[in-house]
């Protein structure tokens, strides 16, 4: 959620400077997760200031150029040729100076540079409109009407401060902080500056009469309905103020009419939505239940089927908007629209929110109805744009209100005591700290005693409903920070350690990688259900869903690190970063029948170019046998020596192998398949290891396993195998490893050869084994006896046959 410090400024007297505004919130709960700058105009204007042009004559080299000298202040005169026809001596002109970058209304930006025109001197340019970006005109120069000195910045003469706009990471509970209005508030608690409202009191209905019927006929889903008719207005384009005010927090305008409902959803935190008149058949608002399978169009142009479930905004016949969520594309304002009836409504948040999920629609209104509005804003909402709209679109209130309502919105009473407030909070706060920070949330001190009182807590706070929830309130104002820290340290006796500090071993762990050049990654838990539909590895039934997700993008958690990952590499790649080494400990989700589960997994990627082309080698790809080599090292790091490997045999890898101790497969890694590269649509090859890390951390040992060294030389043996193309190096070593061949202490293949001199199913490898007796010196008796009887088991349990 972004807002805006000038904005915010509009509700609360506040002079601080932003990041002291931005540390309040957060210290509060609202954590300001960065703050940026929207420039008013692209550049702001910098190196634009106010010039005066001193002489002006034809250009002797061209018709339509002038040659000027301009005035810029503190005595600098510069020559400038301009080719507008209306530039003139004595004029005040915008001028953009050398080594200036502009842009323009298209976006387009070019740098002012002291050049030469037809033979003439050019140090600057007098500006259009277009050529600044403040507007389309190109008809000519900008003339100013001004008496400010020469020099001046063009920034200060129109007022276009830069804007300073928060970026909030909300949390679901505060459904009360997703407006400026909102954010305002808890500052109210935390400097004691009142919040004022804009006042409303020139609302007033100019013709009386109700030309619209409102019928609600499921209360339960809609406990409140405002409308107002408003007739004569005129749609058009919003003012600058108004534009720029959405524009600083990412909105786009459209029209003055849409443009003042967005507003004030940002303003208030309630969602508004016009209809156009002209489209409310028989003058009547229907709110109801969707017939199962109707189709609807909204304004995104896409048919949608409804359910039973799904409540709608009809007019007497068909319906013009799914409520609370998005509105339909036949009933909404447009240029030709004169006469609209303004809804201000309070929706269920169930209803909302099952709506929303289950069409996999994210809108503005579809995002603060979900979390719950504030059931008595509707009112006032609607005088605030009716008032706006009289503004700026003209038109007349033709109407009185509408306001329908199944019930009363009053306060929550909530029983407090101070024993239990400074319980939970840990110390004693002063009773009347705490009176200040409550009535700045205002939250009402009723029947005070000296054990406690009655909480009354404002209907648009739907998070606050027990006596905790208060405390907290509490405790989020006073300060977290200003709570001391006790010198007695309180914990649990664990009879069992574990073998493995976890986090000093993750840590171990990290360091290794980070030194052969890896980086780590950090992604989302909550990843696309589409990963686990269209992968064969996956199960979609083991998905956990996320019952209130943002979006469909995140609408599952993730059953593997691979996809957040590939995203990760797909982002850098995207942006020139081709060469990559990354690795994430992260924990996987399954739902297993009934419960769910949990695991922690390490993922490892690499991508790209293992060395880069310089002029002593050329690139080196990296390969199948760089990641193999890592998991080699994280293997050595746990002292897990003995397991057996096999191909591995699932569609997350084009090839590969899998690791498995004691059965257990505790690493899988190889070629990433190219159907799932292009689920995130990565275009080279990427190598990825999936690490079961709870096992490593349950079965490896810390610290160096060491033997002494041997004073008996080892003895080295070649070998050239003819074997069919099934039979693995695996099985070759797991023979010359076995318990019948003890004095074999390391087998290598040094040569393959496939050729039609062997035949088309075979191939040949040629193998380096190391002997050694660490009792004694080997003999050359002993050492051919050994070679002997390897030959033999070769020829029999692979069929191998020995080349000369």
């Amino acid at each position: 959620m972004k807002i805006s410090i000038d904005w915010l400024k509009q509700f609360i007297d506040i002079d601080q400077p932003t990041q002291k505004i931005a540390d309040l919130l957060t210290a509060s709960g609202l954590e300001v997760e960065g703050i940026e700058t929207f420039e008013v105009v692209k550049g702001g204007l910098k190196g634009v200031v106010i010039g005066e042009v001193l002489s002006c004559e034809k250009h002797p080299g061209a018709d339509k150029l002038s040659k000027t000298t301009v005035d810029l202040g503190n005595g600098a005169i510069v020559p400038i040729v301009c080719g507008a026809p209306n530039v003139a001596k004595g004029q005040k002109v915008p001028v953009a100076t050398v080594g200036t970058t502009l842009y323009t209304s298209s976006e387009e930006s070019f740098k002012i540079k002291k050049s030469k025109i037809r033979g003439e001197v050019s140090e600057g340019m007098i500006c259009a409109e277009d050529e600044l970006g403040l507007g389309s005109s190109h008809e000519g120069i900008m003339v100013l009407d001004t008496e400010l000195p020469n020099g001046t910045s063009l920034a200060s003469f129109f007022n276009l401060n830069n804007i300073e706009v928060l970026e909030i990471g909300l949390t679901p509970n505060r459904a009360d902080a997703t407006s400026h209005l909102g954010a305002a508030r808890d500052l109210q608690a935390l400097t004691q500056q009142k919040v004022k409202l804009p006042s409303v009191d020139a609302f007033m209905v100019e013709k009386p009469g109700t030309p619209i019927e409102v019928v609600v006929e499921n209360p339960e889903a809609c406990s409140r309905y405002s409308g107002l008719y408003i007739k004569g207005v005129k749609v058009q384009e919003s003012p600058k103020w108004l534009k720029r005010r959405l524009q600083s927090i990412g909105l786009s305008p459209i029209n003055n009419i849409v443009d003042i409902t967005n507003f004030v959803l940002h303003d208030l935190g309630q969602p508004l939505h016009a209809f156009d008149v002209a489209k409310i058949k028989g003058n009547k608002v229907v709110v109801r239940n969707a017939v199962e399978g109707e189709l609807f169009i909204t304004l995104d142009e896409k048919k949608r089927t409804l359910t039973k479930n799904d409540l709608m905004i009809c007019n007497a016949e068909e319906g013009m908007c799914i409520a609370g969520v998005f509105g339909g594309i036949e009933s909404g304002v447009n240029e030709g629209t004169t006469d609209i009836f303004l809804e201000s409504a309070y929706f269920s948040a169930d209803y909302v929110r099952k709506t929303s999920q289950s069409h996999g629609i994210q809108t503005d209104s579809s995002f603060r109805y979900e979390r719950g509005t504030d059931p008595n804003m509707t009112v006032y909402a609607l005088k605030r744009a009716a008032l706006l709209i009289k503004e700026l679109a003209g038109g007349t209130i033709a109407s009185d209100i509408i306001d329908i309502a199944s019930k009363k919105f009053e306060n929550i009473g909530i029983p407090m005591t101070y024993k239990n407030i400074n319980r939970l909070i840990g110390i004693e706060i002063n009773r009347e700290k705490i009176r200040e920070i409550l009535l700045g949330l205002d939250i009402e001190l009723i029947n005070e005693t000296e054990e406690g009182f009655i909480a009354s807590v404002p209907a648009y706070r739907v998070d606050v409903v027990r006596e905790v929830d208060v405390i907290e309130e509490i405790l989020r104002i006073y300060g977290y920070d200003n709570i001391p820290i006790t010198s007695n340290l309180k914990s649990s006796y664990l009879a069992d350690f574990p073998e493995l500090d976890k986090e000093n071993f993750q840590a171990d762990i990290t360091k290794l990688l980070a030194s052969n050049e890896f980086n780590e990654i950090i992604t989302n838990s909550l990843t696309k259900p589409v990963y686990a539909e269209k992968t064969e590895a996956f199960d979609e039934g083991d998905n956990v869903l996320v019952l209130n997700k943002l979006s469909e993008d995140l609408g599952v958690m993730r059953q593997s690190l691979l996809f957040n990952g590939l995203e990760v590499v797909a982002h850098n790649i995207n942006r020139k970063q081709s060469d990559l080494k990354l690795f994430e400990f992260g924990r996987t989700y399954f739902k297993d029948k009934e419960k769910y589960r949990e695991e922690n997994r390490l993922g490892i990627y690499m991508t790209g170019n293992q060395q880069s082309e310089s002029w002593r080698a050329k690139a080196q790809k990296i390969d199948f046998f760089d990641i193999s080599g890592v998991i080699n090292k994280i293997l050595k790091k746990f002292n897990i020596q003995k397991y057996d490997t096999e191909l591995v045999n699932n569609s997350i890898f084009e090839y590969g192998l899998q690791i498995n101790v004691n059965k257990k497969t505790v690493v899988a890694f190889g070629k990433v398949n190219q159907a799932l590269n292009q689920l995130t649509e990565v275009k080279q090859e990427v190598f990825y290891a999936d690490i079961d890390w709870d096992f490593l951390i349950k079965t490896g040992k810390e610290g160096v396993l060491y033997e002494e060294v041997s004073k008996f030389p080892e003895v080295s043996r070649d070998l050239s195998l003819v074997i069919d193309k099934k039979v693995s190096f695996e099985k070759i070593k797991r023979i010359a490893t076995g318990n019948a061949f003890q004095l074999i202490q390391r087998v290598n293949v040094f040569d393959i050869y496939e050729g039609e001199n062997i035949g088309a199913d075979k191939k040949a490898y040629s193998i380096n084994f190391i002997l050694q007796d660490k009792s004694k010196t080997l003999t050359d008796k002993i050492i051919d006896k050994t070679m002997t009887r390897l030959i033999t088991a070769f020829e029999k349990e692979l069929g191998a046959i020995i080349r000369k």
